[in-house]
């Protein structure tokens, strides 16, 4: 199914199952498809949302800069909730996406039953922020010249994301596949006004102790300073747990399927 947002942008989005709402919002490195053993779990029991963002086919791949931010990728999470005609989900993210989610959880409180903010940190260190801004750019700048299939085999070994190779190598080749079919366009300007550009979560603790939607911080303890990220945030945020998985890297979802369902699971208990 697709919906187009308020700027025009097509947006291609997935529904499975029937239940309590649960949007899926996907990291840089993937797509709607990174979620499929959570939506084969969950839709048992619930209806499942997976959307594709802008950028990333068969979404609409705009070629403006000033289409892509933070705040866009939060409001087309919002689009696609009221495209499915629910009020408010439990919301899921990783990495990118759980940026999105915290921030929807920020601008939009009364839109979400629950967050589990996944993967949520890397490059978010003050320390670390000049550094991953540059960085950032300068992967932009590699889809520009190279295209997302030569990037796709640098960007897919990373370290964290080599836990997923040695987990499950099925897993993992499909991963880098997905990374592989990105659009080159799409990739660099998410990562030019999503990723680079994003504001920092250090400068945001004063909104981040007001917020009161219930928050599961998930983090592999192998995803370099994203566990440090998350102590923050469980140390901020109102009302959050941390669950830290062992000998995990960035895509936690992926790695370890069973282990990341029993914990949503139980956190939703918990929030009902």
């Amino acid at each position: 199914m697709d919906t187009v947002t308020e700027d025009g942008v097509t947006l291609h989005w997935e529904s499975t199952g029937d239940g309590d709402p649960i949007l899926f919002v996907h990291e840089f490195g993937g797509d709607h498809r990174s979620w499929a053993p959570q939506v084969e779990h969950f839709s048992r029991t619930h209806r499942c949302l997976t959307y594709d963002a802008r950028g990333y086919p068969p979404s609409g791949v705009p070629d403006d800069p000033e289409a892509y931010s933070q705040e866009r990728a939060v409001s087309d999470a919002i689009a696609v909730l009221d495209a499915a005609g629910e009020t408010a989900a439990h919301v899921v993210g990783n990495s990118m996406g759980g940026f999105a989610t915290l921030h929807l959880g920020l601008r939009h409180p009364q839109r979400a039953r629950s967050l589990v903010v996944a993967g949520c940190g890397y490059g978010a260190m003050p320390e670390d922020d000049a550094a991953f801004r540059t960085e950032s750019r300068a992967l932009a700048g590699r889809y520009r010249n190279e295209g997302a299939e030569a990037v796709a085999a640098d960007y897919g070994s990373s370290p964290g994301r080599l836990f997923l190779r040695d987990k499950y190598p099925d897993a993992y080749a499909e991963h880098l596949r997905i990374l592989a079919e990105h659009d080159a366009t799409g990739a660099g300007l998410t990562m030019l006004g999503v990723q680079a550009s994003r504001p920092s979560l250090y400068e945001l603790t004063d909104e981040l102790s007001a917020m009161r939607v219930p928050t599961l911080i998930v983090a592999g303890d192998h995803d370099g300073s994203v566990p440090d990220v998350g102590l923050m945030l469980l140390r901020t945020l109102p009302d959050a747990g941390l669950a830290v998985l062992p000998r995990s890297g960035h895509l936690t979802n992926l790695e370890e399927p069973e282990l990341f369902a029993a914990l949503v699971e139980r956190f939703h208990a918990r929030v009902r």
